[in-house]
């Protein structure tokens, strides 16, 4: 029914003519390029955002980072809660004095310890204004007085640590216990106050170091003395000048005397006011003793191991809390003493920050002098010569030690892509978690293990001011790239990294929980209640709950600290309790993964080393197929900038990382990229010139170095810069190209062929230069002739036959000429215009050419000599049937040479021949102007169909009554069509107008002497073939110093001078072409 309905005009679409079929498959077809534009374009923003746009991503531009370290929302006293209140208040103030110490230890670091090392930092030696010095220290006064009221602070904090922790062991038996501690030891507080100590200790390293900052402030003391003798010079009021000197005595006491570990350590810790006895506390000492033990031989069994992680600076720790110990009780543990001195011999030294290292030897025997007359100097001497010994030894396995990480990284990183690509199995959860686990630990491992050589070893040699050989060197620089490689690897792998943490840290916290509640258990099923089971009990509970919660850094301190309490009465068994400890040592290394990679992969240290760059440079362009490890190297270089940002004695930090970014991209010109670019463009050169043998290019010989791997790295990222290395050298060829082209455009081609090559060879995309790729017509341009037709007239020679001039001498290999088209080149460019102005100039130069011809013709010698042979030839012309003898003009030639000639050997008809053809020259330049003109107009008119029919366009325009603008149009373009017309058909005579002007004035009576002129024209013509002979000999010989072809200069010149004056009445041509037949 539906069909009937349809309307009638529908009814012809039933027939099918195929034009449906064929417009859906162009739609398909539409559609088919859409989705593969679409396809590609979402590719493309794909690729943009993949995690490989570079080999190292700049860890601070990152447009978008993931943050694992979890975030406490809890206070303490929320995170310790028990029903023990005394519990409570024991682990809640232990807590809250080591959160205190790890804040001022991270402001240490970065703040107090940046600021000190890069003080006087960002300033050359060659352009230090005097006072500079001064006015650095000036700012950096506010810098001291915060950095001595941290030192202050510090203080404090180690009296209270040592109050509260000798007020828990305390030996008076009339004072009551607050906990029951005979088994309790809280070593993550001692730990905690030996990192407090280690922080004023490398303060005391980094003033004993800086002689820069000693020296500032000897001169800003000087500079503060000539104030206080002349305060109003300096518009200071005088009853400030005393307190501010008071504070820099304060400040130079307190800081910088190197005193202030010593200062902390003699503090007075016994204060009766607060009703605490520390030094005669026989308790506490020996619990301080034991902790000390204890951690020393937790230190000692792992440094200089491969699972070492941090024992360096719990050594470091040990040392500072050997000696708090010693000036608080004064005893000397002789055992434990030479147990530190032997660590010496494995560890020769420990980099406490940067570039300052630290003897431990040295800093014992000076702050332990009691316990260092004990030493015999032989055990102090073979520490010193440990030394010696483990610098040269590590230079000599240095090599063998980068091979064995080469080959470790590089297995681990592979490991590291493995667990990232597989998924985790669901049946083998535990197993897949505790592999992942095992594999970021050992990344950390390597990352510690690797810096700790870099940096010892550096440091050693600058510390010891021992030179380091180049092999050295380079092996350091790789270690380096190393570091990097494994940060690399971690940060490249972000997702999976942040995924996997995540599920360790559960993981490994229900192990704890597990091996907690085992031993809970344990305690509650004994039935023996007391307040030290009491104690145990409440402890685990506390423990059990920090556990329960994100693994923040406060609740494993407060779990580290329950189970100091919990561990007393065998709660957990031996074989329970190591593995426990091992699960919360590798709970704090997951929970805190990127910042420990982070520090341990820093390589800040290098700018205190950054001599060792140009060598490292030099080493990878001479191995270019390594040049991608760059990379790496550009991204430890750039670590030192976050630290600059502390600097305080410039105006501005920016100033500190300008010098900074000038200094490296300096030496990375100067010993890479124009070296580069260099031997680019010399192998080019020797390959497009090898016709020429220039030197031996056997590779088997002199080697090969394949330089087109530098042209495959990705941009390297420094400061807010991309360094692209190809587009680097591809600017610098493209400039040296073409300025050498425009210089030399004969060499076009040499160009052309070495910019293909580099194309192909490098694959370097070379700008086309756009130069003509021949020699230009142009020539030389009118204009810079007629301003200087003096010089060309005297540099060029004229051809009569062909029109052209040909340049006499040159010191390229060619001879410029300058012809018809050219002429037409230049009248087309400036206009014909010029024409006229180019005739008037001529006209000027003749007019000064002519005074010289006339003040040679009146010359007296020249004048007597012209009348005689005028009188001889007569005389003798029936004789001679009117024609000069050649003898007779030879006669004249020679006697002219008497009268002197020039130090070129040219006499005064030599010169006069000249000046003829230089009047010469001028015409045949008018004349070529002419034949220019002509050239170029009907260059101009060939457009035109029928010269002799052409359109009036203006008539034409009128009849179609067009606007007037286009009969305005139309009227000019007939008056330059007439013009054309004209100057095509007729040109103008410049020769005759010429000789027009000047013949009246030739022809007057005070230019009579001029009328000789024709007696001179034999000695003349014969002075000029001469001449002639001459040049054309030289072109047969080697040296072709004055040689020529043609010069008809001299018979334009000649042929003026007819027209003005005289006629040839000696027939002397005649005489001197039968001379010359004979």
């Amino acid at each position: 029914m539906a069909v009937e309905a349809i309307s009638p005009d529908w009814e012809f679409d039933r027939f099918d003519d195929g034009s449906t079929k064929i417009h859906t498959e162009v739609q398909q077809k539409n559609y088919g390029k859409f989705l593969e534009e679409y396809t590609s374009q979402l590719k493309g923003i794909e690729d943009a955002l993949d995690d490989s746009i570079g080999d190292v991503w700049d860890f601070t531009l990152d447009p978008i980072a993931l943050k694992l370290l979890p975030y406490e929302q809890s206070s303490l006293l929320e995170l310790i809660k028990t029903d023990n209140k005394v519990l409570n208040k024991v682990i809640t103030v232990y807590a809250a004095l080591c959160s205190e110490v790890k804040k001022l230890k991270y402001e240490g670091e970065i703040k107090f310890y940046n600021g000190l090392l890069y003080y006087g930092e960002g300033v050359s030696d060659s352009c230090v204004v005097e006072g500079e010095s001064q006015v650095q220290m000036g700012r950096f006064i506010s810098f001291f007085q915060e950095l001595s009221c941290f030192v202050s602070r510090c203080f404090e904090v180690v009296v209270n640590v040592v109050h509260q922790l000798a007020a828990l062991y305390n030996s008076n038996k009339g004072v009551t216990k607050i906990i029951e501690s005979s088994g309790v030891h809280f070593q993550t507080v001692y730990e905690h106050l030996g990192e407090l100590l280690v922080v004023l200790l490398t303060l005391d390293e980094i003033m004993e170091n800086h002689g820069t900052l000693k020296d500032h402030w000897k001169m800003y003391k000087r500079l503060l003395k000539s104030v206080h003798h002349n305060p109003g010079k300096f518009a200071i009021p005088e009853e400030k000048l005393k307190p501010f000197e008071k504070l820099l005595l304060k400040l130079e006491g307190q800081l910088l005397d190197g005193m202030i570990f010593q200062a902390c350590v003699e503090q007075r810790f016994d204060d009766p006011g607060e009703g605490v006895s520390v030094s005669k506390n026989s308790a506490f000492a020996e619990e301080f003793a034991l902790n000390i033990r204890t951690i020393f031989t937790n230190v000692e069994s792992k440094i200089g191991e491969p699972s070492e992680i941090d024992q360096r600076d719990k050594y470091a720790g040990v040392c500072g809390l050997y000696v708090l110990h010693f000036h608080i009780f004064r005893t000397v543990d002789k055992k434990l003493y030479k147990a530190l001195l032997d660590i010496c011999k494995k560890v020769p030294a420990v980099t406490l920050t940067s570039n300052i290292i630290w003897f431990p030897d040295t800093f014992l025997m000076a702050k332990v002098p009691a316990a260092a007359k004990l030493m015999d100097k032989k055990s102090v001497q073979s520490i010193r010569a440990q030394r010696d010994a483990y610098l040269q030894q590590r230079a000599q396995t240095l090599t063998k030690d980068v091979q064995s990480y080469y080959v470790f990284v590089t297995s681990w990183m592979m490991k590291m892509e493995a667990i990232s690509s597989k998924e985790q199995r669901n049946d083998k959860l535990s197993e897949d978690l505790s592999s992942r686990c095992n594999v970021f630990v050992q990344g950390i491992l390597y990352a510690y293990s690797i810096g700790t050589i870099i940096k010892t070893t550096m440091n050693l040699y600058m510390s010891m001011q021992r030179p380091m050989t180049k092999a050295s060197v380079k092996a350091l620089c790789r270690l380096v790239e190393l570091l990097k490689a494994v940060e690399h690897t971690f940060h490249r792998r972000s997702m999976v990294v942040a995924d996997s943490v995540s599920h360790i840290t559960q993981h490994l916290q229900s192990q704890a929980l597990n091996s907690i509640g085992t031993a809970k258990k344990r305690v509650i099923s004994d039935k023996k209640y007391s307040e030290q089971r009491l104690d145990v009990l409440s402890s685990l509970v506390m423990a059990e709950n920090a556990l329960n919660g994100p693994s923040t850094k406060e609740r494993r301190l407060v779990v580290s600290l329950a189970l100091s309490v919990g561990t007393q009465m065998k709660t957990f068994k031996d074989e329970e309790l190591l593995p426990l400890q091992l699960v919360l040592k590798k709970l704090d290394l997951i929970s805190e993964l990127k910042e420990r990679v982070k520090v341990q992969c820093d390589c800040s240290f290098l700018y205190w080393h950054r001599a060792v760059f140009p060598i490292y440079l030099d080493d990878v362009y001479d191995h270019a197929v390594d040049a991608a490890r760059i990379h790496y190297m550009f991204s430890a270089l750039r670590d030192s900038v976050p630290t600059m940002l502390h600097a305080k004695h410039m105006e501005s930090c920016d100033q500190l990382l300008e010098s900074y970014d000038t200094e490296i991209m300096e030496v990375f010109n100067e010993h890479l990229l124009d070296k580069l670019c260099k031997e680019i463009e010399k192998d080019l050169r020797l390959s497009v010139h090898t016709h020429l043998k220039l030197d031996d290019r056997n590779p088997f010989k002199v080697g090969m170095k394949d330089l087109a791997h530098f042209f495959y790295l990705k941009p390297i990222r420094f400061f807010n810069r991309f360094i692209h290395i190809k587009a680097y050298v591809t600017h610098y060829l493209d400039k040296t190209f073409y300025n050498l082209t425009t210089v030399a455009l004969h060499d076009w081609a040499t160009y052309s062929e070495m910019r293909n090559l580099a194309t192909q060879r490098y694959g370097l995309m070379m700008t086309e230069a756009h130069l003509p790729s021949q020699t230009l017509e142009q020539g030389l341009d009118v204009l810079e002739i007629m301003r200087n037709i003096h010089v060309f007239v005297s540099r060029y020679l004229y051809n009569l036959n062909n029109q052209i001039f040909i340049e006499k001498t040159s010191n390229n290999k060619h001879l410029n000429t300058i012809n018809i088209r050219h002429i037409a080149n230049s009248i087309r460019t400036h206009g014909t215009g010029i024409m006229n102005t180019t005739v008037n100039f001529t006209y000027q130069f003749l007019r000064k050419k002519f005074y010289i011809f006339s003040q040679f013709m009146y010359d007296e010698h020249i004048k007597s000599r012209l009348i005689k042979d005028i009188r001889f030839f007569r005389e003798t012309k029936d004789q001679s049937d009117q024609k000069y003898p050649f003898e007779r003009a030879e006669k004249f030639n020679r006697g002219i040479r008497k009268l002197g000639i020039t130090p070129d050997g040219q006499s005064y008809l030599d010169q006069f021949r000249q000046l003829i053809s230089q009047i010469g020259n001028a015409m045949g330049y008018v004349r070529m102007i002419r034949s220019g003109g002509l050239h170029c107009c009907s260059s101009a008119i060939r457009f035109v169909p029928d010269l002799e029919d052409i359109v009036n366009f203006e008539e034409l325009v009128k009849e179609e009554g067009l606007s007037e603008e286009t009969q305005k149009a139309a009227s000019l373009l007939d008056s330059v069509l007439g013009d054309l017309t004209s100057n095509s058909a007729e040109g103008t005579e410049y020769f005759k107008m010429l000789v027009g002007v000047f013949a009246p004035e030739f022809r007057s009576i005070k230019n009579m002497h001029l009328r000789n002129f024709y007696m001179i024209v034999p000695p003349l013509t014969v002075n000029f073939v001469e001449h002639s002979i001459g040049c054309k000999e030289k072109l047969n010989k080697k040296n072709k110093g004055g040689a020529a072809f043609t010069d008809d200069g001299f018979a334009m010149g000649e042929s003026m001078w007819y027209d003005l004056k005289t006629f040839d009445l000696c027939h002397c041509q005649q005489r001197v072409y039968n001379k010359v037949l004979r």
